[in-house]
């Protein structure tokens, strides 16, 4: 067992209740020294009313002990329910350092569940991610990382993978029994595994969506209702809207959740020919903008549309379609000012984004381990081109790294630089 840390594992500031963890060896002989409880009891999982003994004062609260190691951390811990005051809370977390504990650092209570086997490493980044949600869909991919669904599928991968490894050690060791059905299983297990890796990898691309949220730009030639149409896709006025041409001089940001996924609406400069140099600025963000978009609306009111590069996905979009007649090559006929075709145009970005996010699937967002099971991937490509071509001990070695390269993932064979880097992204307390 680790030596004792305490954090308040509150958010800072006043509320109703402020904790203080403790965890480790003598964190029950801590609490002991300066929790007065109704009754001498201490028994695990219940939680006791009392006076607990801060900086020069006391407050009347509650504390309750787990005793490990079945704990969320593997270790002894103890948590005080008190008043939720800023100095009360710093009060009683300053008593439990002058009694032996130090404080904890930034994840460090998760960090010692991941040591101590309560939890893989992806689990712990699934629960940054639950904590850190800005949308239902990052909220459910971070709980499928956190209840092990991620850690389930990879080390899967893996012990598939030391399967193929046993077959290659036989042929290694005993190569006059070995024979060509035996070599052609190994291939073909390999590429099973090999396509499992990939699509899994695939899975990427709408997890960054999920995670970064996806950006929409809204492009179009001045006084075309981009602005209008940004603050009706949000539900209220962030963009200034005028009839002069060139109000939108810089990017307006917004963002909207469609099916639980989060839209970045980017409104930009109106493009046209003749501008003012400020206004030129806004236009060449407008086409940067338009570059790097996930999605493109193009808007027109006239069937007319700027001619300009685009990336991702585009949706044409016929604005003002309350005052005259669509025309031309469009998607989807809005109008910003009276709503009509508004909620048609959301169905299609989410359509063109990442659509409703499954609820059971363990969608990869982190680049993390995005990059592992690329290395992965590309160990099983080389080991898979080398059968029959090369020694089989070369072979093996290139199925050892992509044994290794999935075990970052879980934590497996992740060094500490990468524990330390997942575990830096918590608050302390956590």
């Amino acid at each position: 067992m680790y030596d004792c840390i305490a954090a308040v594992a509150t958010a800072h500031g006043k509320g109703g209740v402020a904790v203080i963890r403790l965890s480790g060896e003598n964190a029950l002989d801590i609490a002991q020294k300066m929790f007065s409880p109704a009754k001498k009891e201490y028994n695990p999982n219940y939680m006791y009313p009392g006076d607990i003994e801060g900086d020069g004062f006391k407050d009347y609260g509650f504390m309750v002990y787990f005793k490990a190691p079945r704990t969320f951390t593997g270790e002894d811990i103890v948590e005080f329910h008190c008043h939720g005051g800023v100095q009360i809370a710093r009060g009683i977390l300053k008593k439990c350092v002058e009694l032996g504990a130090r404080l904890a650092e930034r994840g460090e209570f998760t960090k010692r569940a991941f040591l101590n086997g309560k939890l893989s490493l992806s689990s712990a980044e699934g629960m940054v991610d639950m904590i850190n949600a800005e949308s239902l869909a990052l909220l459910r991919a971070g709980r499928m990382m956190y209840t092990e669904k991620l850690t389930e599928e990879v080390r899967g991968i893996q012990d598939r993978l030391k399967d193929v490894l046993a077959s290659v050690a036989v042929e290694i060791d005993y190569p006059e029994e070995g024979s060509v059905a035996d070599t052609a299983k190994i291939a073909c297990g390999l590429e099973n595994i090999s396509t499992d890796v990939s699509l899994l990898a695939s899975s990427y691309s709408s997890g960054k969506k999920i995670k970064d949220g996806v950006t929409v730009a809204l492009i179009g030639r001045p006084n075309v209702g981009k602005s209008s149409l940004l603050n009706a896709l949000l539900g209220y006025g962030k963009a200034i809207v005028s009839d002069q041409a060139g109000t939108t001089r810089d990017v307006v940001e917004g963002d909207i959740e469609l099916d639980g996924v989060k839209y970045n609406l980017v409104d930009t400069a109106g493009i046209r020919e003749c501008a003012g140099e400020i206004e030129k600025i806004g236009i060449e963000r407008a086409r940067q903008a338009a570059q790097t978009a996930d999605i493109t609306l193009i808007i027109t009111d006239s069937g007319e549309v700027p001619a300009e590069d685009t990336a991702g996905n585009i949706i044409k979009v016929f604005n003002k379609c309350d005052a005259v007649s669509p025309v031309g090559d469009y998607d989807v006929a809005v109008s910003a000012k009276t709503g009509k075709g508004i909620a048609e145009l959301k169905k299609l970005i989410a359509e063109n984004g990442v659509g409703e996010a499954a609820l059971d699937k363990a969608y990869i967002v982190e680049e993390r381990h995005y990059s592992a099971l690329k290395r992965a991937e590309q160990s099983l490509k080389s080991a898979s081109e080398g059968i029959g071509l090369v020694t089989l001990d070369l072979v093996a070695i290139d199925l050892k790294d992509a044994w290794d390269a999935l075990g970052e993932i879980t934590g497996e064979t992740a060094n500490e630089e990468i524990i330390s880097t997942v575990f830096e992204k918590f608050c302390v307390g956590k």
